[in-house]
């Protein structure tokens, strides 16, 4: 039962961060590029400071549970688990180390101006959006196939009938 509720866990919060990653690569960057520059600088700044605690969020329990699901299973699924794990993690160093530096550079043209190079550096965002969306749609392909497994040990198999 331990293991059913921490891999429905994981599959949520990974579902729902591969969910808001895909929904921004698929929508909002597109939406982005077509409206003018100073649209798009005011509302990426103010959509920033609504994604930061909600993101982190998912991003940490899509980890943790991926994680623990890991700690709780053996051979496969083990890995099956840990690489979701890691690459739920891998979308948290994505974002902090390449989306979240750029985004304070927005929050800033969006007040002064951009530099001359801003869309060599919005194209860089974009890569990185695209990066961590791959990764967390990976980790929750990687928990869909891991509940489509056979019967974890904790569930008791029905008996094959005579």
């Amino acid at each position: 039962m331990r293991i059913r509720l921490v891999q429905g866990i994981a599959l949520l919060a990974t579902g729902l961060l591969a969910g808001a990653f895909g929904y921004g690569a698929a929508n909002l960057v597109p939406t982005f590029n077509a409206v003018p520059l100073d649209m798009r600088l005011s509302f990426h700044a103010e959509l920033m400071k609504m994604n930061g605690i909600t993101m982190q969020a998912a991003m940490a329990v899509s980890a943790l549970s991926s994680l623990a699901l890991a700690t709780l299973t053996r051979g496969r699924a083990r890995l099956i688990a840990g690489t979701a794990g890691l690459l739920t993690l891998a979308s948290f160093l994505i974002t902090r180390l390449g989306n979240v530096p750029i985004n304070g550079r927005i929050k800033e043209w969006a007040i002064t101006s951009a530099p001359v190079d801003h869309a060599a550096i919005l194209r860089r965002w974009e890569l990185f959006n695209n990066l961590r969306t791959l990764t967390a749609l990976t980790a929750f392909a990687l928990l869909i196939t891991l509940s489509f497994r056979q019967p974890t040990a904790d569930r008791k198999q029905l008996p094959t009938p005579a």
